[in-house]
């Protein structure tokens, strides 16, 4: 095991599920055969160097499905690890896997039907695009980088829902048994979701950089580039397009987080980077831009505007982690008040603090951010002598005026320290008033008092993920490996598993025939066995004829253009 795998905590390795090697069908694994055979003369021409070599690197196989922990092993000598998932997780939990230099890798196969084309995440989409690439230094670099900075990104309410939408779909269209009316009511809703206009979030931005990179990017020169990412990588016909005049080419800057994309349409336009390097600069000036850097009104802004759950975080270090609904100015247009609806953590250090998670804060909460005006200092930089100086301490009645106006009173209970700083203050009967209005009021019940003068931090999601999301992201339901073994394919999938036996026998060509009458006379829809057995016969000089009736029968399928590449 890798040694990033090893060190993974409890919350992720509940998102990882075993990969049961027995439930990939002979049928899934001509499919990866079959995909691979295209895959690697034609990515050898197009893609980035690091392609092959990555393949090698990973030693991934090009005759069967991968198995997952080997991969892991490999990656281990780049100083990252695998995993395998179940379609797709929450966003928030795969970039934390990248930031811990762990690729989360889809452990279900796509079907013969959807060769071309998944909407579900898979093990080709994840072996055999995403990972011989990590085998780049620089790409790797920007990889983890990547991880580490999108997982602050803000993420907005409509995000998290067109997410569960984006699954639900995607699992539907994969399992064959879906009703095609609640599969149309389902594709319906995402149309309608994705046409709104709604709050682009730092989450959607950098969602749109990694389709323009890691899914779709393309490296090297503007006449010339070549293909690196894993959406291209593990589809030969979408990469054939691509490449082609008609598809725009445009050098990457930070721009790319102004276009949109549509994951059901080919892309009208691709963006070049001339090297992995310029991709994690780009990435870099970015974030300067972002709420976990800016902080302030601005970051605070972004916060309200998201309608989901954020951490605030206070010069004291103080940690406030919810869905923030307003915040309040002083005389001096400077921050006051902010105010936190439904449940809300304290923290310090990304450590909730005793007492004061979300079942106490379950109603929301109100922080107070400044200076004293009397002494011109935040309350956590005062030592103890100053503290009580100002009478904070247990028990005794505070008068505390802030610069811009804001006034609190009460009585003290407790003060908490961190590091020798304050960072809490427990008040008992406590009043907060700005001016004639009151923020809050002693009937409301006991306060908890923010030690600070600005917020310079706020970032997506909470600080202590542990407990504030317990229970919050269920899996039940993806804990499980799929096959794709069902009444209707059992025979064929046997018929493969003739073909195998076979070929790695060496058996005569004549051996094959049986099995194509019954192709031609049972499973007149399957193309792909009858292309394997095509490559098996096709140097036997005896079988003419029925050579020339087989490559006409898969010709057929051919005229299909989402077909075309795959078969030719």
């Amino acid at each position: 095991m890798s040694k990033s795998r090893e060190n993974l905590p409890q919350r992720l390795l509940e998102y990882t599920v075993v990969q049961d090697y027995s439930l990939y069908t002979e049928i899934d694994q001509a499919v990866w055969r079959h995909i691979m055979k295209i895959s690697v003369p034609f990515f050898k021409k197009n893609a980035h160097n690091s392609y092959v070599n990555g393949l090698k690197m990973m030693n991934i196989p090009n005759n069967h499905i991968p198995r997952v922990d080997d991969m892991d092993k490999r990656l281990d000598n780049h100083d990252w690890g695998a995993v395998t998932v179940k379609g797709f997780i929450p966003p928030i939990v795969f970039m934390e896997f990248l930031s811990r230099k762990v690729l989360p890798i889809a452990v279900d196969m796509r079907t013969n039907e959807h060769i071309t084309y998944t909407p579900a995440p898979d093990i080709i989409h994840e072996a055999a695009g995403h990972a011989p690439i990590i085998a780049d230094p620089d790409y790797a670099e920007y990889l983890c980088s990547y991880g580490e900075i999108a997982q602050k990104g803000i993420q907005s309410k409509h995000d998290s829902e067109l997410y569960k939408i984006i699954r639900k779909m995607s699992d539907m269209k994969e399992n064959p048994n879906t009703d095609p009316t609640e599969l149309k009511e389902i594709e319906d809703k995402f149309e309608k979701i994705s046409q709104e206009n709604h709050w682009v979030s730092e989450a959607n931005e950098l969602a749109r950089m990694n389709w323009w990179t890691i899914e779709y990017g393309l490296v090297g020169s503007l006449d010339n580039p070549k293909i690196y990412g894993a959406g291209l990588l593990s589809s030969v016909s979408e990469s054939s397009e691509c490449l082609k005049g008609k598809v725009k080419k445009i050098p990457i800057t930070i721009d790319c987080i102004h276009q949109d994309y549509n994951i059901t349409e080919p892309q009208p336009q691709l963006f070049v980077t001339k090297d992995f390097k310029d991709l994690t600069g780009i990435l870099l000036e970015y974030s300067e831009t972002m709420a976990y850097k800016t902080g302030g009104i601005s970051g605070v802004e972004k916060a309200i505007l998201s309608e989901n759950i954020t951490t605030s975080v206070y010069d004291s270090g103080l940690q406030v982690s919810g869905t923030l609904t307003n915040f309040i100015k002083d005389n001096n247009k400077e921050m006051a008040y902010l105010s936190f609806g439904g449940a809300v953590q304290l923290s310090y250090n990304d450590s909730e603090l005793g007492g004061h998670g979300i079942t106490y804060h379950s109603e929301g909460y109100g922080a107070a951010v400044g200076i004293l005006s009397k002494i011109n200092l935040p309350l956590h930089q005062l030592d103890n002598n100053q503290l009580e100086s100002l009478g904070i301490k247990e028990n005794s009645k505070i008068l505390l005026n802030f610069i811009g106006g804001l006034i609190v009173s009460g009585t003290v209970k407790k003060v908490l320290m961190m590091d020798d700083s304050p960072i809490l203050i427990s008040l008992d009967n406590c009043a907060i008033r700005l001016n004639d209005d009151y923020l809050y009021k002693p009937e409301w019940g006991a306060y908890d008092l923010a030690c600070g003068s600005k917020i310079v931090s706020v970032f997506g999601g909470a600080a202590d993920w542990d407990n504030y999301y317990k229970n919050k992201f269920s899996t039940s339901g993806s804990t499980h490996q799929s096959t794709n073994l069902n009444k209707e394919n059992t025979k064929l999938n046997e018929l493969y598993k003739q073909v195998r036996r076979l070929r790695e026998n060496n058996k005569p060509s004549s051996n094959y025939l049986p099995i194509l009458k019954k192709l031609y006379d049972e499973h007149p829809d399957d193309w792909l066995l009858c292309a394997e057995i095509y490559e098996e016969i096709y140097s036997d000089p005896t079988l003419i004829g029925e050579k020339k009736l087989l490559k006409d029968h898969i010709n057929k399928f051919a005229e299909n253009k989402m077909l075309y590449d795959v078969i030719n």
